[in-house]
């Protein structure tokens, strides 16, 4: 591990014009960022695929060997490719370079040897050059395949920073799990089929108890003149039932809590649920304008996986 984290320390003193002309060219660019590799290489590639992709760099990978057999087809004119290559001089890596370059496009290599064949065949090269590898017998990829890993991520960071990448840009390309229910997921869409329970000020406590009971949420709003006056929960219930021997002139206007924690229907869930720690509590009426519009309940965000 430290023979790894020395080796990326070392890259900092690799980045040069090269990669800020390589970032500046991918930034500007009209097609796609098409990554290849042979070997762990190509394992590489395609991890940097992904986080292009996700971080809003139209990315797609081509298997050096593959390319020689037909999916060089894959490239089109305003396309940048990144090739990756430790030594730079494998048989698939020469073949290769004067197919990408005879289509014109640009060329981007990251290789641990800058007297390579494919670094001399480049328009930009990023250096990834390792004094030896983790592995005790210095062969198989390890502080390189690293190296190159960070690298690519380097780059992705820098075009994230660019492009002024933001949470909610994230978001539209993780729209699945629970990060992007975190950074999409609103109260409107968890109570679009809710029940909402209401009783009036002048509602029996018995007859509030059967709203409470029948919605199944633990709780009712208290409406009048078509506006949130209170909130009645279970709490509320069992203290009252605590409290006193006899109910029956009780009415929700007695036991109801004032002045309810609310929402509105395009409060974030997260938000939402902060709320909900913050105060300790497992309900919130959702209200769009003093409109009563249903009960989150704290059941409704833990079943979205989002905590």
């Amino acid at each position: 591990m430290l023979s790894e984290s020395e080796a990326i320390t070392k890259l900092i003193d690799f980045l040069d014009e090269n990669f800020y002309e390589a970032a500046q060219r991918i930034y500007e660019c009209k097609g796609r960022l098409i990554v290849t590799g042979i070997g762990k290489s190509a394992i590489i590639a395609q991890k940097m695929v992904a986080t292009f992709n996700s971080t809003g760099t139209p990315s797609m990978f081509l298997h050096a060997s593959e390319a020689i057999h037909g999916d060089l087809g894959m490239i089109q004119n305003d396309d940048i490719i990144i090739c990756i290559s430790k030594s730079g001089n494998s048989p698939e890596i020469k073949v290769l370079v004067p197919l990408l370059k005879r289509f014109g496009n640009t060329l981007i290599a990251i290789t641990g040897n800058i007297t390579s064949f494919l670094a001399k065949g480049s328009d930009f090269v990023l250096n990834t050059t390792v004094e030896m590898e983790a592995c005790p017998i210095n062969l198989a990829p390890t502080n390189s395949t690293t190296a190159q890993l960070v690298m690519g991520d380097a780059l992705a960071v820098c075009l994230m920073e660019m492009r002024d990448f933001k949470p909610e840009d994230f978001a539209v390309y993780h729209p699945g799990g629970a990060l992007g229910k975190k950074l999409l997921l609103k109260v409107k869409d968890m109570i679009e089929h809710s029940l909402k329970p209401m009783v009036t000020p002048e509602t029996s406590i018995k007859k509030a108890i059967f709203e409470i009971s029948e919605k199944r949420l633990g709780v009712t709003a208290v409406i009048e003149d078509n506006k949130i006056v209170g909130i009645i929960t279970d709490g509320d219930i069992r203290r009252m039932l605590n409290d006193r021997d006899s109910i029956a002139d009780l009415t929700a206007r007695d036991i109801m809590s004032k002045n309810p924690k609310l929402v509105s229907s395009e409060t974030m869930a997260v938000d939402a649920l902060n709320i909900l720690e913050d105060f300790s509590i497992t309900q919130l009426i959702v209200a769009d304008n003093g409109e009563y519009k249903g009960v989150l309940h704290l059941h409704d965000i833990l079943k979205e996986g989002i905590v």
